[in-house]
């Protein structure tokens, strides 16, 4: 049976609220609140995160901190490869979203032939780039990086030529060329979004399960569509930001969303997602518990969290069950 192995990214340069870095610690405490021993069943690796930059003069307007961030998405792609080169699942529990593109990049490394389809779950598409971002915060990137889109078409930002060169550094990290395609990419509960990246969304018919969708047919059912939909991937990646959920149950977050996903849809869809054998990684990302009262978020998405392994560890028992 395949062993889950914790990858823990404290990094949080993407980010524009300080804070994400403290996540994982948050869901150590949550766990350990409900006398669980979660922590202790798995192997985990702490990344080197250089979050010591942030107190550094930031140079970068249209990225902020995109040389840093390099190196720790390296870290992160290095850390996600080894693992599945072990033959185990790596479950990533991450501090800003940013991370998810080394993420990404360890996956393509490690299945450099294989079609890769992901499943986004979050109040945000992610998919500005420093010639489109508003903010310059590269956490709203992840997802431009690994399709490998400018979207000059909707280009507002000049970015120097050191940031294109370390924006097009990122793009090549792990595999040199686009990690995946439009068709294989599929949104749930994405409701934040600028114009440039609805323009992209439209463009290249990016699906997206609205919440009244997810609402109206249930998150078992969203699930098994959103799967569907990507029938021609070899394998998936599933990112949860926890800002999917309701701002009500996502105060500790650093960009909280009305109209989401309530604890226990986000349970029922985690667990539905990951029974589909073709996932080979899963990550949890953006608590925040500065922006918090009582550890709620980190206690809210540690439920997710155990359901959502409890989903692989299911999975794989049958799998072995039914060799």
């Amino acid at each position: 049976m395949k062993k889950i192995k914790l990858i823990e990214v404290r990094s949080e340069l993407g980010a524009g609220t300080r804070g994400a870095s403290m996540g994982v610690d948050a869901l150590r405490v949550a766990c350990w609140d409900k006398g669980c021993d979660y922590f202790k069943r798995f192997n985990s690796v702490s990344v080197p995160d250089l979050n010591y930059t942030l107190f550094d003069k930031d140079l970068f307007p249209n990225a902020h901190r995109i040389d840093s961030i390099l190196t720790v998405q390296k870290n992160i792609a290095n850390a996600v490869e080894q693992t599945l080169g072990l033959d185990m699942f790596p479950l990533v529990l991450s501090g800003d979203h940013s991370n998810a593109h080394g993420t990404i990049a360890g996956i393509k490394a490690a299945y450099p032939d294989k079609t890769l389809g992901v499943i986004w779950v979050d109040a945000h598409a992610d998919i500005h780039s420093p010639y489109t971002s508003p903010s310059g915060n590269v956490h709203g990137m992840p997802l431009a990086m690994a399709l490998n889109i400018d979207n000059l078409d909707r280009q507002i930002n000049d970015p120097a030529p050191e940031t294109v060169f370390f924006w097009n550094s990122l793009k090549k990290l792990g595999f040199d060329g686009p990690k995946l395609k439009p068709e294989h990419l599929v949104y749930i509960v994405v409701r934040d979004t600028e114009e440039p990246e609805d323009y992209l969304m439209a463009k290249h018919g990016i699906k997206n399960f609205t919440y009244a969708e997810l609402s109206q047919k249930g998150p078992e059912k969203v699930a098994a569509e959103a799967l569907d939909r990507l029938r021609d991937c070899d394998i998936i990646y599933v990112s949860f930001d926890v800002d999917s959920l309701d701002s009500k149950f996502s105060k500790g977050t650093g960009t909280p969303v009305e109209v989401g996903l309530t604890v226990e849809e986000a349970k029922v869809l985690n667990y539905h997602l990951l029974q589909d054998p073709r996932i080979v990684c899963y990550e949890m990302t953006e608590i925040n518990p500065t922006l918090d009262t009582e550890n709620t978020m980190a206690e809210n998405a540690f439920d997710i969290l155990e359901t959502a392994t409890d989903a692989i560890l299911h999975r794989e028992f049958n799998k072995t069950a039914i060799h």
